[in-house]
């Protein structure tokens, strides 16, 4: 068994993720649901050489000295994947996420038309929220490469690891690796004002100075995309606020409240016939009411101007989860599991 037959084996069976572990076959998700392969369990030796067959000198060393490894790894003429190299019980195992070669259209992805809207927008922040592999990356690549179909830019993405390859079109688009292009995302971010961007993409806001340096690129007029592992537009609200010192948190507040142009969550679920997964979708206009909760902190009363706001294009993931069960898209039992107000789901 060699990993390269494994990764032929993912695309072919159209799996989001392989997972490489001890005491086990190679394991598939496929829709969702974890699936073992016909293959035998794997041993201590066996993950290693399997695992160790995709890394370079530099990758074993760096990865042997932090025990912690993110890279991505091409196929020729095939899709790409996402690697995570980690150590469990002192054993080398990895999770390989699936990465297409086509980047999917909006429509392909469910995605509704105030995404786009928001991403024609000429400057602010812009949120793509959601727990991991919910399909922020493939969204965020999906509207990029709509303004790169659409507008004259100057496009500079920062990622961790680079995922979705993308060609210049109208625009001009820079893909810049996170530990091979740079050092940080921070320190990218300092230095990308500099390098005349008209749009920015933050693969992920993941600590305070990544989180303030996005914001104020966000404030110079720039148009800025970027992830968080929040579930709602509230959370994610608070989770940038609360970063901060609270001697700093007025002045984060007012920032935010300027800049911010909208927050998308999303959930992947699965649908009805078991064949593929759909995607809901909680969407947060920046309305003057909203910033106005921003400023003042009273993020408890966003989902009230959510629920009233659909003449914006808002949406809560309740209402998302209603429309998606009338369609009969997914079950009662799978939208009664993500539901955040269960008696306010019914009457909807």
């Amino acid at each position: 068994m060699e990993l390269k037959e494994l990764l032929l084996l993912t695309i072919e069976k159209k799996a989001s993720d392989l997972h490489i572990t001890e005491n086990e076959p190679p394991i598939l998700r496929i829709h969702g649901r974890m699936l073992r392969t016909k293959f035998p369990a794997l041993n201590k030796e066996d993950t290693k050489r399997l695992i160790y067959s995709i890394l370079n000198d530099v990758q074993k060393e760096t990865f042997e000295k932090d025990l912690e490894l993110d890279f991505s790894v091409a196929l020729p003429n095939l899709d790409r994947f996402r690697v995570n190299v980690h150590m469990q019980r002192g054993c080398v195992e990895a999770a390989l996420r699936r990465v297409p070669t086509e980047i999917p259209t909006p429509d392909q992805l469910g995605l509704p038309q105030i995404t786009l809207d928001l991403m024609r927008k000429p400057n602010g922040l812009v949120l793509i929220t959601g727990p991991t592999g919910v399909g922020k990356t493939t969204t965020l690549a999906s509207l990029l490469d709509v303004i790169n179909s659409e507008r004259e830019e100057l496009i500079i993405c920062i990622e961790d690891p680079i995922e979705f390859i993308h060609s210049n079109k109208k625009s001009v688009i820079k893909q810049r690796q996170v530990y091979s292009d740079t050092n940080s995302f921070a320190q990218a971010l300092r230095h990308v004002l500099r390098q005349d961007p008209d749009v920015i993409m933050v693969g992920e806001m993941r600590d305070l100075e990544t989180i303030s340096t996005t914001l104020t690129a966000a404030e110079t007029g720039h148009l800025v995309f970027a992830t968080l592992h929040t579930p709602d537009a509230p959370q994610t609200i608070e989770r940038i606020i609360d970063v901060f010192s609270p001697h700093q948190q007025q002045q984060v507040k007012l920032q935010l409240a300027n800049c911010l142009q909208g927050v998308v969550s999303q959930l992947l679920l699965p649908h009805i016939n078991g064949k593929q997964r759909v995607l809901a979708t909680e969407i947060m206009i920046a309305t003057p009411g909203i910033r106005n909760l921003v400023r003042e902190e009273e993020t408890e009363q966003i989902p009230t101007l959510m629920q009233t706001g659909s003449q914006y294009g808002m949406k809560t993931m309740d209402k998302s989860l209603k429309e998606l069960f009338a369609q009969g898209v997914i079950s009662l039992d799978v939208a009664m599991s993500k539901v955040k107000n269960v008696e306010e789901f019914r009457q909807l």
